[in-house]
C-alpha cells in the first residue's frame, strides 16, 4: 500500500468542456493526488453515455469548464491508506458515487443515497473539494470525470475485477448497460412469462432486452425507428419489434398482446412517446421512466410508475453478475460497442447522437 502523501499532484490529460455543444478539447491539467480514502486510477477505456452528451449540449457559461465521463475502467496506480477494496495494480470498473453513511446506503440502496445528486452532479468530492480546482476546471462527475488519463475514485464507486478481463469491453457496465439490465432484474424483477415493451433500442434499451431474455420474459417487444437497431434487438432477445416510422405502435402492441404489456421501459425521453405509455400497458401494469427527475403527472389511476436511477443496482454486486452472464454467452453486450481513440472523442459523440452507433467506447 502506497501512502498518498507521497503524491501531492499529477499531470493528466482530460477532455474539457468550455462551450455549449463543444467541441471538447484535450488539455493537460494538474490534478491533486489522492486523499487517504481515494485511489488514483489510470483510465484504460471509457464508454460515452448520452448523459455526457446531454451535459455538453446544455452547458452554460455559469457551469464553468467541466471534465465529464462516467463509464471508466482502468488500473489502480495508488491506493490511499483508508482504501479497503483495492490495491495498486488492481483492475477496476468505475460506477456512480454514494456517501456510504446515510440510512439508504447502509441499507444497501446506494441509488437512493440522500446525497446522490450532489455527489454525482455537483462536481466535487464527498468532502466538497475539487481535485481540479487549480485549473479552474470542475471534475468528479458521477464520482469520476473519466474522460481523462487518470481519475480519483473511492471504495464506493470502484468494482474490482479480474486482471484477465479486457477493460475496454467492460467499461460501459458502469452506467448505461447496468441501468438497463438492472431495471429488469433488480428494480422491476421481471419473471418468466411476463411481457415487456422497451421503447428505445439504444444501449440502455438493448441491455434491458438482453436482461428480459435472461429473465424469461415473453413477449419482449423492441420499439424504435432505426432499422439496424431493431434487427439487433431481435438478435439479442426481442421476440417482436415495431418500427414507429412505419407502424401504429399502440395497435401493433395490442395485436401482439391483446390487453397490453405488463411492463413498459421508456428510455427515449420523447414527450410524444411518453404519452403513449398508458395506452400500451395493462391495467395495474408498470411503466419505468429513465429520463427526468420524476414520473409524468398525466398517468391515469391504476398504472404503476417508477423513476429509474442506475437500475436500482449495487455496482459491486451487479456488475460481477453481468460479467458472469457475459462469460456464459447470455448477455452479449459487446455487440453494442464501437471503439474510438481518445483524441476522436468529438466524433464518438457525434456518431452516437446521430444514432449510427449504439455505444462508443474511448481507448485512452
Amino acid at each position: 500500500m502506497v501512502h498518498t502523501k507521497n503524491l501531492s499532484s499529477i499531470k493528466i490529460r482530460a477532455a474539457v468542456v468550455r462551450k455549449q455543444d463543444g467541441p471538447l478539447k484535450i488539455e493537460t491539467l494538474d490534478m491533486e493526488g489522492p486523499q487517504d480514502s481515494e485511489a488514483l486510477v489510470r483510465i484504460v477505456a471509457c464508454g460515452v453515455c448520452h448523459t455526457d452528451i446531454s451535459m455538453v449540449h446544455h452547458w452554460e457559461t455559469s457551469d464553468g469548464p467541466l471534465v465529464l465521463g462516467h463509464e471508466g475502467a482502468g488500473v489502480v496506480e495508488l491506493a490511499g491508506s483508508k482504501v479497503k477494496s483495492v490495491r495498486s495494480g488492481d483492475h477496476v470498473i468505475l460506477s456512480y458515487q454514494s456517501c456510504g453513511t446515510c440510512h439508504q446506503c447502509k441499507s444497501g440502496r446506494p441509488t437512493k443515497c440522500r446525497r446522490f445528486y450532489e455527489l454525482n452532479f455537483g462536481f466535487h468530492r464527498i468532502d466538497g473539494s475539487n481535485a481540479l480546482e487549480k485549473n479552474g476546471v470542475r471534475g468528479h462527475f458521477l464520482g469520476q470525470s473519466s474522460f481523462a488519463s487518470h481519475v480519483l475514485a473511492t471504495d464506493r464507486n470502484m468494482v474490482k475485477v479480474s486482471r484477465k478481463l479486457p477493460l475496454k469491453v467492460f467499461a460501459p457496465l458502469g452506467c448505461g448497460i447496468q441501468t438497463g439490465a438492472g431495471t429488469v432484474m433488480n428494480l422491476l424483477r421481471i419473471v418468466k412469462g411476463e411481457s415487456v415493451a422497451v421503447f428505445g433500442t439504444g444501449a440502455v434499451g438493448l441491455a434491458a432486452v438482453m436482461a428480459a431474455r435472461v429473465a424469461g420474459a415473453y413477449p419482449i417487444i423492441g420499439v424504435d425507428r432505426i432499422p439496424f437497431r431493431l434487427k439487433l434487438a431481435l438478435d439479442l432477445g426481442a421476440t417482436n419489434v415495431i418500427n414507429t416510422g412505419k407502424t401504429n405502435t399502440v395497435s401493433a402492441i395490442k395485436e401482439i398482446t391483446a390487453s397490453g404489456v405488463d411492463y413498459v421501459l421508456e428510455t427515449t425521453g420523447n414527450d410524444q412517446v411518453l404519452r403513449l405509455m398508458p395506452e400500451v400497458v395493462k391495467k395495474r401494469g408498470t411503466i419505468a421512466f429513465f429520463t427526468g427527475d420524476d414520473v409524468p403527472d398525466f398517468l391515469p389511476k391504476g398504472i404503476n410508475a417508477v423513476h429509474v436511477i442506475g437500475g436500482d443496482s449495487v455496482p459491486q454486486i451487479f456488475i460481477p453478475q453481468l460479467i458472469k452472464l457475459y462469460q456464459l454467452e447470455k448477455f452479449p453486450f459487446d455487440r453494442l460497442l464501437k471503439y474510438y481513440d481518445f483524441k476522436d472523442i468529438n466524433k464518438a459523440m457525434k456518431d452516437s447522437l446521430s444514432g449510427r452507433i449504439i455505444k462508443p467506447v474511448l481507448l485512452m
